[in-house]
C-alpha cells in the first residue's frame, strides 16, 4: 500500500508537470468573454499566453495541483483499493463503483485546489509582468478567498467537482482495467511500456469525454467573482445564461486542449507509477493485470487531477 502511495504521488507529479499548460488554456478558453474573446481557440491561446506572459504564464497555478498531489493521491489509492478489497470480485461494475468511491472522497481536497488552481490561472491575463497580483501564491488565495467567503467560499463549485469526479473517476478506473486487460500489460512483456501508455493515455480520455460539460461549468463557477462581481447564482444560473448565450458550443470550450492534455498527462502517469513499482519489487512477481489480483490504481490528473 506505501509504495503504491509513493509510485502515485510520483507518476502523479510527473503528470501534472507535463499537463499543466494545457490546463491552463483549458481554462483560460472555458472562462472567457464570448463577447470579448481574447482566444480565437486552442493554438492561438497557447501562442497569445507565450508572447504576452512568457512560459511562466502556461504554468500559472501549479502550486495549487503541486501542493494537494499528496493528499489526493493517498485519498484515492487508500479508498479505491478499500472499496475493491470489499466488493470482492473483480469485475467492470467494481472497478467503476470504487473508481467512483475514490473520485467522491476526494472531492474534499480537490475542490479548494482548482478553486486556487483557477483563481491563479486567470491573474495577470494578457500580462507579462502582473502590474497588481491579487494572490501572492495559490495557499495565499484560499486564505484570502477564505477570509472573505469563509468555508462556503473555498468549497465554490463543490457540487459539480462532484458531478464530475465520480463517475469521471468510475469511467477512468473501468477504462484502464479495460484497455490494460486487453492489450495484456505484463512485466515480461517487451511492449509493456508502449502498451501501458496507450492505455493510460486512451482511460484519461475516456474519463474527460464522460463529464467534460460539467466541467466548463465548474470552471465559470469557480472563476465567477474574480473581478469582485458574481455573474451566477448558482449552477442553473450559469449553465442557463451561459447556453443563451452561446448554445451547445459552450460545453466543448477548451475541449482540444484537454484531449491533447489527457493523453500525455495520463500516459506519463501509467509509466512512471509502473517502472517505480517495478524497480522497488524487483525480484518479486508484479502482474499489472491479474484476474486473482487486483490491479495497481492509476489516478488521472483534473486533475484529473487529474485527470
Amino acid at each position: 500500500m506505501a509504495l503504491d502511495f509513493a509510485a502515485g504521488c510520483i507518476g502523479g507529479a510527473a503528470g501534472v508537470l507535463v499537463g499543466h499548460p494545457f490546463d491552463t488554456v483549458k481554462v483560460r478558453l472555458q472562462v472567457q468573454n464570448v463577447d470579448r474573446p481574447l482566444y480565437r481557440g486552442t493554438y492561438h491561446c497557447f501562442q497569445s499566453i507565450i508572447r504576452q506572459e512568457s512560459m511562466s504564464g502556461l504554468y500559472k497555478g501549479i502550486g495549487s495541483p503541486m501542493m494537494g498531489l499528496t493528499f489526493i493521491n493517498a485519498i484515492v489509492f487508500g479508498v479505491q483499493g478499500n472499496a475493491m478489497r470489499k466488493l470482492g470480485r473483480d469485475t467492470p461494475l467494481n472497478h467503476f463503483l470504487a473508481g467512483a468511491s475514490a473520485g467522491t472522497i476526494q472531492c474534499v481536497i480537490c475542490c479548494p485546489m482548482e478553486l486556487a488552481k483557477t483563481r491563479m490561472q486567470l491573474q495577470g491575463t494578457g500580462e507579462k509582468k502582473s502590474k497588481r497580483k491579487l494572490y501572492k501564491n495559490s495557499l495565499d488565495c484560499l486564505v484570502r478567498i477564505y477570509k472573505k467567503e469563509g468555508i462556503r467560499g473555498i468549497n465554490r463549485g463543490m457540487v459539480t467537482t462532484l458531478m464530475r469526479e465520480m463517475p469521471g473517476f468510475g469511467v477512468y478506473f473501468l477504462a484502464w482495467d479495460t484497455w490494460t486487460r486487453y492489450l495484456g500489460c505484463e512485466p515480461e512483456d517487451p511492449y509493456m511500456i508502449p502498451k501501458l501508455l496507450f492505455a493510460g493515455g486512451m482511460s484519461g480520455m475516456a474519463s474527460w469525454i464522460s463529464t467534460y460539460p460539467v466541467d466548463v461549468i465548474k470552471s465559470r463557477l469557480q472563476a465567477d467573482g474574480v473581478g469582485g462581481v458574481n455573474q451566477y447564482s448558482g449552477i442553473r444560473d450559469c449553465v442557463r445564461q451561459s447556453f443563451k448565450k452561446e448554445g451547445w458550443r459552450l460545453f466543448t470550450r477548451g475541449l482540444t486542449s484537454t484531449m491533447l492534455r489527457a493523453f500525455p498527462v495520463n500516459a506519463t502517469t501509467f509509466a512512471t507509477v509502473t517502472l517505480f513499482l517495478m524497480y522497488m519489487r524487483e525480484g518479486q512477481e508484479c502482474s499489472i493485470v491479474d484476474s486473482e489480483q487486483q490491479p495497481v490504481p492509476l489516478q488521472p490528473q483534473t486533475q484529473p487531477t487529474s485527470m
